[in-house]
């Protein structure tokens, strides 16, 4: 495969059209011939590689005057075509979208800072339900009728293409993706073309990366008010505070818009009903109600199936046939998934929750499913927004009976100073360091109808302590907890 600049829709500086042979971000995976997006970076400026891409045989480079100064003596020193732009992150995702030239006929994508992974991937088993060759692209890889992992939730436009191109050529026709807020701000997403797009919530996180709250919405925002073409759908979900503010955004673009909510939207949740092994729905559209089962626990997955839906039905299909294929939708994993039970029926239960409304609205969706008591095990990650930290113990002792805490990712943090910082909001708590005794002493502590929700790392199989990553699976920790208590095997 080879292309003109003039092909990829790029202008050099002097009229100069050479042919790439092929794309980079990282100076490193530069060879002969290649195109290097030099990108501004959060700590380094991607201009400070221009060299090492020239040496490599970069043919052309992509960068902003900044990026071009940096190398300003190299590259008037070398025949490489230049090409300028005022932002290169977004002109990089179109380059992608046109050197690798396939998507699949239908895509979607969801933002939100909770519920992305169950709705793209609730999204994905409705499809699947439906007949479509379906796929969700995430925090959990690439999943469905083709599979491939994924180093980022959002990855970055040459890996992002290149795999949608390779669904394609699998057969794939429908792709569900999740947009985070990192990869909107940095225009990853701007080369898909998106059929719909859909909202899921919007609480603390990322401030860390995002100056402000405002800033952390904008970034949000930015897949309606951007990426989302007019002539595509959105689907907000108005249970939340911000929804009505999304919606505004989405009708001044002109999209079709499908909301959700409870008593309020197109699909309107109008009733649940819990039990220990899942719930019942009653909802209505379009004037008609239905009643449906879930066998999923939490009444929050209600919020993101009927997003799912809503994405389905903008996508075109009947919604009579969306509805008919809730009942086999099966629990997304790491996300509020039945892990282990014990001998005496007590659950232990294992959800990504890592936002302090993330904890709270897994507890307090866990609540009408359990009769005893509710037992939580959290931590917070290293490296990560600090101010999160003692609120995400204060929803877990306002939601809990039992609260431990323990390590997530502590990545090159203090682990102590890390739980300190939680423990200062649930000063009630145990404090257990090892992730690996904490679940053994919060399986151990289950009486008949009690139940654990181990929150934090959900899928992750890995826990990141400094530059390593150890082994580790919540659930097949609660596992062995169980099989070594109960006298199983694990």
């Amino acid at each position: 495969m080879a292309k003109s600049l003039s092909q990829l829709a790029l202008t050099a500086r002097g009229g100069l059209d050479p042919v790439v042979s092929g794309l980079a971000v990282d100076s490193r995976d530069v060879r002969e011939g290649f195109l290097f997006a030099a990108l501004p970076g959060t700590r380094v400026h991607g201009g400070e590689f221009i060299k090492y891409a020239l040496r490599m045989g970069a043919a052309a480079i992509l960068t902003d005057s900044a990026g071009a100064a940096l190398a300003e003596t190299e590259l008037a020193a070398s025949d490489a075509a230049v090409v300028v732009t005022e932002d290169p992150r977004q002109t990089l995702a179109f380059t992608a979208a046109l050197w690798f030239g396939a998507q699949p006929e239908i895509m979607t994508a969801v933002t939100g800072t909770n519920g992305k992974t169950s709705v793209a991937t609730f999204l994905r088993q409705i499809w699947t339900e439906l007949g479509h060759a379906a796929i969700n692209l995430g925090t959990t890889g690439v999943e469905g009728a083709w599979a491939a992992p994924l180093a980022h939730t959002t990855p970055e436009p040459i890996t992002l293409h290149r795999t949608l191109a390779a669904a394609v050529r699998a057969g794939i026709t429908h792709a569900a993706m999740e947009a985070s807020s990192h990869g909107l701000e940095q225009r990853r997403l701007d080369g898909v073309y998106l059929t719909a797009a859909g909202f899921t919530n919007f609480t603390q996180d990322h401030l860390d990366y995002h100056d402000s709250f405002d800033a952390y919405f904008a970034a949000k925002a930015g897949l309606f008010r951007r990426v989302l073409p007019p002539e595509g759908a959105a689907v907000i979900n108005l249970d939340d505070g911000r929804g009505p503010e999304m919606r505004a955004i989405a009708a001044a673009r002109g999209q079709r818009i499908l909301t959700t909510g409870h008593g309020v939207g197109d699909l309107n949740l109008l009733a649940q009903r819990f039990d220990a092994t899942g719930q019942d729905l009653r909802f209505s559209y379009a004037d008609r109600v239905y009643q449906t089962r879930l066998n999923l626990i939490g009444g929050f997955q209600a919020e993101n199936v009927l997003l799912a839906c809503g994405l389905a039905i903008a996508c075109g299909d009947a919604p009579g046939d969306v509805f008919d294929t809730l009942p086999r939708l099966t629990t997304v994993r790491g996300r509020m998934q039945l892990a282990a039970t014990r001998a005496n029926g007590a659950a232990v239960f294992v959800d990504y929750a890592h936002t302090p409304d993330a904890v709270a609205k897994a507890l307090s969706a866990l609540r009408p499913h359990v009769m005893g008591r509710l037992v939580a095990i959290v931590g917070a990650g290293g490296d990560r927004d600090v101010t999160k930290r003692p609120l995400m113990g204060q929803a877990a002792a306002e939601h809990a009976d039992l609260v431990i805490v323990t390590d997530d990712n502590p990545r090159s943090e203090d682990p102590v100073l890390i739980r300190a910082a939680v423990m200062a909001g649930a000063p009630e708590a145990t404090e257990i360091g090892d992730r690996a005794e904490a679940i053994l002493r919060g399986v151990d502590g289950l009486g008949p109808g009690d139940a654990l929700l181990i929150a934090g790392k959900g899928h992750e199989t890995g826990q990141t302590v400094g530059d390593d990553v150890l082994p580790f699976d919540d659930a097949e920790q609660a596992s062995v907890a169980v099989a070594a208590l109960d006298g199983g095997i694990a």
